[in-house]
């Protein structure tokens, strides 16, 4: 009898023991999982950050500047291979708009495989900004004009080194239109044929659309007239921009002087005429403390007149021409404020529809 109880007691004994060393698997299996996730998890928020410090960043098109080159809700890629990635600038959180003010950190670019070319589209941080350049609002524009390009703006059309610009297909702007005696244009067919019809004084319409658009539209038998909207030399929106970088020459965003987009190492004289067109770069982009003295400028110290640009600038216009604040409103762009060079639309999003773009899945950016 007694053997029996001690068999028992041991059986009792051994099932404890089993199930004991069960849970002590099963929660060794958990915590292997577990790690094995979180491990997963950290190595692709590490990849991700890699990728989108160096090679590429996603990026949505939020108002319709560029169209109709690019549209309002297309997502895109940005390549930073192409310009070469910015090392880290700022301390912060990662995928968050959280860094620690005040504190830059020394960075330089990573070689590229290209510079940047005249006509590419570019991601750059808005100049006009305070912040830390890498925390800047992102903006996308066209580089109209290079570093050392002679860029004139003429009743609207752009020359470079004296030359007019070679519009892209998908270039809008703003044109009057004028129709017959009686008639009526019919917005709902000027959509249907890609152009938007705008709020317009008098009797002419005034609609923005691409060159294709209007000269269909001119063929159309209750048009009598379509020209493009040219803004007089005198007009000034100062409602809309109190001051402009384009009004620092006496004129408006249809009109500016011949001027050399600032390159590193040029040297300029600076005078009261042209303090306008530098001012930003002497002071804001590369940091110098500037004052006046008479008609002599005070420059970290020494009076002098003279200056040397410290890097590449870069004059950006929207593809909508008349529907983008851009270069013609706030200057240059700095070479340490290009972000990337837009690559693919990966997305589209039609807001007004409420449904995807496909065929411009997948689109390659020109």
């Amino acid at each position: 009898m007694a053997d029996k109880k001690e068999e028992n007691k041991k059986r009792r004994q051994a099932r404890r023991q089993a199930l004991e060393n069960k849970a002590k698997e099963d929660t060794t299996k958990a915590k292997s999982w577990a790690r094995e996730w979180l491990d997963a998890l950290i190595f692709a928020a590490i990849a991700a950050l890699i990728i989108r410090a160096l090679f590429l960043e996603a990026f949505r098109i939020p108002t319709p500047s560029m169209e109709s080159t690019l549209l309002t809700g297309d997502f895109l890629l940005v390549s930073k291979v192409h310009y070469g990635a910015r090392t880290p600038m700022t301390l912060g959180v990662p995928f968050t708009g959280i860094y620690l003010r005040g504190m830059e950190l020394p960075w330089f670019r990573l070689p590229g495989f290209m510079n940047v070319r005249r006509g590419d589209i570019l991601v750059f941080n808005y100049p006009v900004d305070d912040d830390a350049i890498s925390q800047k609002t992102n903006y996308i524009k066209r580089a109209v004009a290079v570093a050392g390009d002679t860029l004139g703006i003429r009743d609207k059309a752009i020359y470079i080194n004296h030359q007019p610009e070679i519009p892209e297909e998908t270039f809008e702007q703003h044109y009057e239109v004028t129709v017959r005696e009686r008639l009526r244009l019919s917005p709902s067919k000027v959509r249907s044929a890609g152009g938007q019809v705008l709020p317009s004084p008098g009797d002419r319409y005034r609609i923005n659309m691409t060159a294709e658009v209007a000269e269909e539209m001119q063929h159309w038998p209750e048009i009598e007239h379509v020209v493009p909207l040219v803004l007089p030399v005198s007009f000034n929106d100062n409602a809309r921009q109190p001051f402009t970088f384009a009004q620092g020459f006496r004129g408006n965003y249809h009109h500016m002087p011949d001027i050399v987009i600032p390159f590193e190492g040029q040297e300029v004289t600076l005078s009261d005429d042209n303090w306008h067109m530098y001012s930003d770069i002497v002071t804001r982009f590369e940091r110098n403390e500037v004052s006046r003295v008479g008609d002599r400028f005070v420059i970290n110290g020494d009076t002098t007149n003279q200056y040397t640009i410290q890097q590449d600038y870069y004059f950006m216009i929207g593809d909508s021409r008349d529907n983008s604040e851009d270069s013609r409103f706030w200057g240059f762009v700095p070479d340490d404020h290009v972000v990337g060079r837009a690559w693919i639309i990966y997305f589209s999003w039609d807001g007004e529809r409420m449904m995807p773009r496909l065929r411009r899945l997948l689109n390659r950016i020109n």
